[in-house]
């Protein structure tokens, strides 16, 4: 196998989420940060809608910080 050259690159940060989602890490950190590691599954699996204080949002999908961003249409932003 010829030698290959990588860079690493650095991680994409996501689109500001919805200012109605919530997860564990509100709670326990009180400032979830998107780009900590420690956070990562918080984000994906424990969250919620505030509008709707379930895992499914208005429009009746899942939540979670990789879903609840611009484009989808109950997303509200700061």
């Amino acid at each position: 196998m010829p030698y290959q050259r990588s860079f690493d690159m650095p991680p994409e940060t996501p689109p500001a989420p919805c200012m109605h989602l919530r997860s564990k890490a509100i709670y326990v950190t009180g400032n979830p940060d998107p780009n900590d590691p420690h956070d990562e599954g918080s984000h994906q699996y424990n969250c919620w809608c505030n509008l709707t204080q379930h895992v499914l949002g208005p429009d009746e999908a899942l939540v979670s910080r990789y879903d609840c961003i611009m484009g989808r249409g109950c997303c509200q932003t700061r």
